[in-house]
């Protein structure tokens, strides 16, 4: 009688575990996928408000911008931004398919490189 009640002790407990441990493993998974579709909505320099009017499109991807003064610093080092901007889950809008005869796309002359006048350029 006595092993029964062990056996069945036994089985209750590791039952129990079993569903906490799945409960709480749970809440992670959701939060990963959360996190893998944000959208950029800040300048990757000087962290304002992007204007999807100012970008560059690099290494295939169109990266925003407040202002005029920011694709400059961008160009310096796409790289080290994109992969920033990657690792907090941002997902960057796909550059459109280049055109062999057309420079790189940029559109930074929309606004002056002195600034948007919104206090986001040093």
């Amino acid at each position: 009688m006595k092993s029964i009640v062990t056996v069945t002790s036994a089985m209750l407990l590791l039952l129990t575990a079993g569903v906490i441990w799945a409960v709480e493993a749970q809440p992670a998974v959701k939060a990963e996928q959360t996190t893998a579709s944000k959208k950029q909505t800040l300048c990757p320099i000087m962290g304002g408000q992007i204007n999807t009017n100012m970008f560059v499109d690099a290494e295939g991807k169109r990266v925003y911008f407040c202002c005029g003064g920011c694709p400059a610093e961008f160009k310096k080092d796409p790289a080290k931004f994109i992969k920033k901007m990657e690792a907090d889950g941002i997902t960057l809008d796909k550059a459109p398919a280049a055109d062999p005869a057309k420079k790189p796309t940029t559109n930074a002359a929309a606004t002056p490189a002195t600034g948007c006048g919104e206090g986001c350029c040093k």
